[in-house]
């Protein structure tokens, strides 16, 4: 029965070793109640810090870390595949991260459950391609009512 104790206290202690040192908060500088833009942030400095084509690092060493961050962010990032994680490091996040709910409002589809990494979608900053979309959907606008007045001094139509 001791042999027994015994057996599974090493084994319990070889898995807690093998999470610590494939910890993904640690790796990325971060406490496990970390948010996800703070995720995003960390990961951003990081990968510049260490991307084998800007490091001073070696190459073996820079890829190999660069390959770390890369695993972290992908499992960090998503909000399933971090449950999941917090689950096998024995983390929950039921004490830290509490979504307010109301309960007089019917859930839909936009306030259910976020479907990106951000708690909140106005949190999220706008990529260059749609920075780039809003300058077309812009300029498209001015050109059309600059197209309409034009039209419309040279026929001699009054505005």
């Amino acid at each position: 029965m001791t042999q027994q104790r015994a057996s599974t206290n090493r084994d319990a202690l070889r898995e807690t070793v093998s999470a610590v040192g494939k910890n993904y908060y640690v790796l990325l500088g971060l406490h496990p109640s970390a948010s996800a833009i703070e995720i995003r942030r960390a990961y951003r400095e990081l990968s510049k810090r260490y991307h084998p084509d800007t490091t001073e690092l070696p190459h073996a060493v820079a890829t190999s870390k660069f390959q770390q961050l890369n695993e972290a962010y992908a499992t960090l990032s998503n909000p399933e595949r971090r449950a999941a994680y917090d689950l096998q490091i024995r983390y929950s996040r039921l004490r830290v991260v509490q979504p307010s709910r109301d309960l007089d409002r019917p859930a839909t589809k936009y306030n259910s459950r976020p479907s990106s990494a951000y708690l909140d979608p106005v949190d999220r900053p706008l990529s260059a391609g749609e920075v780039f979309s809003l300058f077309l959907l812009c300029a498209s606008l001015g050109g059309s009512l600059f197209l309409a007045i034009a039209i419309a001094l040279l026929r001699g139509d009054p505005l």
